[in-house]
Parts: C-alpha cells; sequence; structure tokens
C-alpha cells in the first residue's frame, strides 16, 4: 500500500431503507399492493409536486399557476418510488440533467431555500456527496426531475433518451487508429477497456444517463494526461463545466480507492533485475526497491506559499516514494511542504505507523541517495566520493577504489526510480505544472497516476512510454544543500548498515580487481 484515506461516513443509516439500491424514506411503503399509475398521472403528480417547491422558492411562474391540486414533497417522493418501467428513469436521470439551463435554475434555487426545505423534513441522501461535486439530498433531486419533466411538458419537445449515450467524439476516438487512442488516453485501447470493465464490474463508478465509464474515464485522463482545462474539456465532450467537473472527481476517487491493491509492498526475493547482472549479484541480493523524493509544482493560497517554497524558490509539494527496480510504485505519500528536506519526511513516515509504510523483512533493504542518512534498511552511497553518471565519463571513466565503484554501481540501481519518475510525469503531464485545483485534489491526483502508472505496466508491458523513457539511464545534479549532516553512528542498526556497505564494497572490489567484471 500504501496511501490510505478514511472514506467519508455516508451516515448511521438508522432512519433509511434500501430501495433499488438507493436511499429513501422509511415511512415510504413497499413494493407490495402497489398501483401502476398511468403515465398521465404520474406525470401530472411530477408537476404538481414541482410546483410547491418552486412557489417555496419564488419561482413559481405565471404559467403554471393554473394548477390547484398541492401534493407533499413526501407524496412526490412516493410517486417516483412507485414508478414502472420507463418512468422511473427520470429519478436517475436528474442526476446528469444539469445541461439543461432551466432545470440547472431551479436547482440554484433550491440551494439558496436549502434551510427551508429541510425544515419541511430530513430528506435522505440519494447519492453520496463525493460523486458528485454538489450537495443533493433527496429532495433537489425530485426538483430537479420535475423541472426537467415539466420543461419537456410545456415545451411539448420530446424527452431525450435516457439511455445512456455516447459523445461523438469518444465514438470517434475508440473507433481510431491504436496510435490516436494511445496518445489521446495515454495508454493502449485493451487496457483502458480493462480498466473500464473493473470499474463497472466493482461498482466504482456506474454509467449515468448521459456519460457512459469509458467517457468518465476518457474525460479525467484527458485532464491529466495532457494538462487540459475545463473549457476545453467541455468543447471536446460536449458536457457542461459542472459534468466534466463531477465526473472527473468521480473518477480521481474511483482509481484512487485502488491504491491498495495495486501499491503493494515488494517480494523479499532477490529482484530478476539483479539476479541477472554480474554487475549487481551477489553484492546487492538484500535489496528489495528505491526510496526519494520528487517534487510536484503546487497551486496554493498566499497564506500557506512560504511553507511550500522549496530550495530553487518555487512552490512544490514534496512526494515521498519507494519503487521496485521494474519502475513499479510501491509506496506513495504526497502533500509534505516544498521547503521540507527528503530525509526528514522519511523519517516522520518511519515514526509514524499510521502511514503503513511497508514493513522491511530482515536482512533486506531500499537504496536511498546521498540526501538520506545510511541506517538500517536503507543503504546510502559513500560521501565525498563521485557518484553519479556524468562524474564517470572521460578520462576518469574508470572507479580508483572500493567507494567509487560502489557508488558508481548503487547509482545504475538506484537510477530506477528516477526513469519511473521520468514515465510518469513523461504521461501525466499535469505533474509537471501547478493545476488550479484545491490542494487536497492535487494530493490526489498524484496518488491516482501512481496507480495508472502501476496498472499499465502490469498489463502492456511492451508500453510505448516505458519502452521509450524508462529504458533510459537519467542523470540527475546532486544538490549540495540536500546532503544530510555529519552522520553519527549511534545505534547497533546503524553501525551494522556502515558495516554492510563497507562489505559490498569490499567484495565487489576484489571482484573488480580479480576478475575484471564488467563496472
Amino acid at each position: 500500500m500504501n496511501y490510505v484515506e478514511e472514506d467519508a461516513s455516508s451516515g448511521s443509516g438508522d432512519d433509511v431503507t434500501m430501495l433499488d439500491g438507493h436511499k429513501r424514506q422509511a415511512g415510504v411503503p413497499s413494493s407490495s399492493g402497489r398501483r401502476k399509475r398511468s403515465r398521465k398521472a404520474t406525470g401530472d403528480a411530477i408537476v404538481d409536486a414541482m410546483l410547491e417547491i418552486a412557489a417555496a422558492s419564488k419561482m413559481r411562474a405565471t404559467a403554471i399557476m393554473k394548477n390547484e391540486d398541492r401534493f407533499s414533497i413526501s407524496k412526490c417522493i412516493k410517486v417516483l418510488d412507485e414508478m414502472q418501467g420507463v418512468d422511473q428513469r427520470i429519478y436517475f436521470f436528474a442526476l446528469d440533467l444539469f445541461e439543461s439551463p432551466i432545470a440547472r435554475e431551479i436547482f440554484i434555487s433550491l440551494k439558496s431555500e436549502k434551510r427551508l426545505l429541510w425544515l419541511q423534513g430530513k430528506c435522505d441522501v440519494s447519492v453520496s456527496v463525493d460523486d458528485i461535486d454538489l450537495e443533493l439530498n433527496e429532495m433537489e433531486l425530485v426538483a430537479a426531475a420535475a423541472g426537467y419533466y415539466y420543461y419537456n411538458s410545456i415545451n411539448k419537445q420530446p424527452c431525450r433518451s435516457l439511455s445512456p449515450r455516447r459523445c461523438g467524439f469518444m465514438t470517434e476516438l475508440l473507433n481510431a487508429p491504436d496510435d490516436s487512442c494511445r496518445e489521446m488516453l495515454r495508454m493502449d485501447k485493451h487496457v483502458f477497456h480493462k480498466l473500464c470493465d473493473i470499474l463497472r464490474q466493482r461498482s466504482m463508478l456506474r454509467d449515468t444517463a448521459g456519460v457512459v465509464i469509458e467517457e468518465q474515464l476518457a474525460i479525467f485522463l484527458n485532464i491529466i494526461g495532457h494538462n487540459e482545462r475545463n473549457r476545453v474539456i467541455q468543447e471536446r465532450f460536449q458536457h457542461s463545466g459542472e459534468t466534466i467537473s463531477r465526473h472527473f472527481n468521480n473518477v480521481l476517487k474511483a482509481i484512487k480507492s485502488l491504491s491498495r491493491e495495486f501499491l503493494q509492498p515488494p517480494h523479499a526475493t532477490t529482484p530478476p533485475e539483479i539476479l541477472s547482472s554480474n554487475r549487481f549479484y551477489p553484492y546487492f541480493k538484500d535489496c528489495i526497491g528505491v526510496i526519494d523524493g520528487m517534487h510536484i509544482p503546487a497551486h496554493l493560497p498566499a497564506k500557506d506559499q512560504s511553507r511550500f517554497r522549496n530550495k530553487k524558490g518555487l512552490l512544490s509539494q514534496n512526494v515521498l516514494a519507494a519503487c521496485t527496480f521494474d519502475l513499479q510504485f510501491i509506496f506513495i505519500y504526497p502533500g509534505w511542504e516544498g521547503s521540507v528536506s527528503d530525509s526528514h519526511v522519511l523519517r516522520a513516515v518511519l515514526d509514524d505507523p499510521d502511514q503503513n509504510f511497508p514493513q522491511i523483512p530482515e536482512g533486506k533493504y531500499y537504496l536511498v541517495d546521498m540526501g538520506y542518512s545510511n541506517m538500517g534498511g536503507f543503504i546510502s552511497p559513500f560521501q565525498g566520493v563521485r557518484y553519479h553518471h556524468y562524474e564517470y565519463r572521460g578520462a576518469n571513466q574508470l572507479p580508483r577504489n572500493a567507494k567509487e565503484l560502489f557508488n558508481h554501481r548503487h547509482c545504475c540501481l538506484r537510477n530506477a526510480i528516477q526513469r519511473s519518475f521520468n514515465v510518469l510525469k513523461t504521461r501525466f503531464p499535469i505533474l509537471k505544472l501547478a493545476p488550479q485545483y484545491a490542494f487536497h485534489v492535487q494530493r490526489d491526483i498524484v496518488i491516482a497516476a501512481c496507480v495508472l502508472h502501476n496498472f499499465i505496466r502490469r498489463e502492456e508491458r511492451n508500453d510505448w512510454i516505458f519502452g521509450s523513457v524508462g529504458g533510459t539511464p537519467v542523470d540527475e545534479l546532486s544538490e549540495l544543500d540536500e546532503l544530510p549532516g555529519v552522520q553519527l553512528i549511534s545505534s547497533m542498526q546503524e553501525q551494522l548498515a556502515f558495516s554492510l556497505r563497507d562489505s559490498i564494497a569490499t567484495a565487489m572490489w576484489d571482484d573488480f580487481l580479480n576478475k575484471w567484471n564488467e563496472w
């Protein structure tokens, strides 16, 4: 795992029962003994119920004041529950009808009268707050459905199809050549459909009356995969800004919830990437992964900017990440202030059991760079000794002693996490710029991006971004101000860590001199 967030409470449920997967008031009678209402009677009941809500919100129109019969809110809910056949779809359709100007106007007015509506009797929540950006109680859904029904009735316009539809852009995209689809969705077409199937089968997302799951996911991938603004996506998918925002947040939550499954601790066995190389085996046979920090540009209010300004003077969040040599993320912890050092973040995570950092098996360790201390479970390079790839070029490319040889091979192995970061940012450019979302959304985008990164790696080993970017060594410039202070051996574990590093360097150097292996 690894990043865990508690689910928001959906209420006690003491005063509700379930009907077709939706909550309703306990007082609504069961389906047994119900009479089927005619379509006209049902429509009249909905319209008359809307009149009461419209009157409460001061939106009664002259054209509808002729009606004399008045129905209560509870009766309107009951009518919706008793709908049979296609009429019942009006209720579900309310979730996606805000593209209708008049329905949106009714809804906005109702929001201003929320207190009045709740005084008439608390209604159950039909959908959780996380499902859509705006808080909707059942009463408001009823009003929105009634408004849409009435709007089409008085204008004598046929209701648009209540079955899920797919926009023209989405149809063209899924029928386009694989290269075009891959570029737009940032993954191969079969991987995209596999992810849609998972989200649908596990009920993490649902098809709405206007937007199917494939389109919802495509909206999300277009935003994070091309760093597009809401207005651009509105034009591309032909939906309102509210609809785009709602589905973006729904998909973000769904993908983030997959982090437990796709961010898994590494195996305790020697990684194949080490086992198959004479340069690394048997010296690093107990290494299980790499840890490093990654700075992601952040958008923040003025009052928080000083804490998030990093050493380069830029606003960023510091993300602690661990990955395998197969370029899959093991652990991700975003949201730290950019001014906080990598070593401080790691220490804070290790000291807090609630962060669920994967337990390190006995005798195993991660590789870390010079910004971290050499300690039990974490092996850093020798300080004061050349380390990076660019320092081993030209006339002085050969190592001159055991420490230099150790540092060079340590750097070659640890480069896996830099390649992982490179693949992640290449696939999802939104991580290269500060998106103008709330900070908790910026943080969740990092988690979702890492989940998608791992999912793609597992489903398509020949993914074009992993192939073109993931296999290329990444040179990084050392930052002197990131170096930790003088390392003091203060515990038995730290003594063992230093002894282990020395023994690896010595064995490596002896074999290098006597067998002249690859260095």
